[in-house]
């Protein structure tokens, strides 16, 4: 038996969106809040992606972007500052290289990218499904919830099916669309969500932090929700 729990986060692939034609990635503040609770619970971690290789951020999530939106993560910009957690996402491994049986908990994070590269990835939902099915603590954040809409388990059955579960918020996309001025996302997961038959999507305000723990699944609204949703699973493996 290992002495460390470990954390298996999971990060959306580079794409391009074919909505904005934007380059897109993962949102910084899912990724390091959520690490940063890790760390402090004294958990391993290991961040891989599908395909493996190189991970980018989305450009609004960068504390550092010349947009200015993000520039109050300082825990973003922490993580940025630091060669050696850089250096994880340098060259990712590719999540078929990944033993589930080494880890205790997933961590989906999420981002623009997952809507692009990981709602129809079967290879990552039978994964997911297979985690969730060994009785593991699985979790997803934000747009990373998307991959919820479509897992399925061996009973074919949807994970989330008499779930309560949350994820990026109708009320958000358009707040972000108006924002912006123009479509951002190819879908809307609350919008998906509320056509599945038996389960049960729940949203608190627009950009407050939620995050739900429902036996072994967690999830978070968005960005904001990170690190909520990170201290559900240090609860649930404490």
């Amino acid at each position: 038996m290992r002495d460390t729990r470990k954390i298996l986060m999971i990060v959306s692939n580079p794409a391009t969106s074919p909505v904005t034609g934007w380059p897109i990635g993962f949102w910084w503040a899912e990724l390091s809040h959520a690490y940063e609770v890790f760390e402090k619970a004294g958990f391993g971690i290991d961040i891989v992606s599908p395909d493996g290789g190189k991970l980018e951020a989305d450009g609004f999530s960068d504390p550092e972007d010349e947009s200015g939106y993000s520039a109050q993560d300082t825990t973003s910009l922490a993580f940025k500052k630091d060669p050696a957690k850089m250096q994880l996402l340098a060259d990712t491994p590719a999540l078929e290289d990944v033993n589930a049986d080494d880890y205790d908990a997933i961590f989906v994070v999420g981002g623009q990218g997952p809507m692009v590269t990981m709602i129809d990835d079967d290879r990552l939902h039978r994964f997911v499904a297979g985690f969730f099915e060994a009785g593991k603590v699985t979790a997803a954040v934000c747009h990373g919830t998307c991959i919820l809409l479509k897992t399925r388990l061996s009973t074919g059955d949807l994970l989330v099916t008499g779930k309560r579960w949350t994820g990026f918020a109708d009320a958000e996309e358009a707040y972000v669309e108006q924002a912006i001025g123009q479509k951002v996302q190819p879908f809307w997961i609350e919008t998906e969500a509320r056509k599945i038959e038996a389960t049960h999507f729940e949203v608190a305000g627009a950009l407050e932090a939620h995050a739900i723990r429902d036996g072994n699944l967690v999830t978070g609204q968005q960005q904001v929700s990170a690190g909520a949703a990170a201290r559900e699973i240090v609860a649930a493996l404490s």
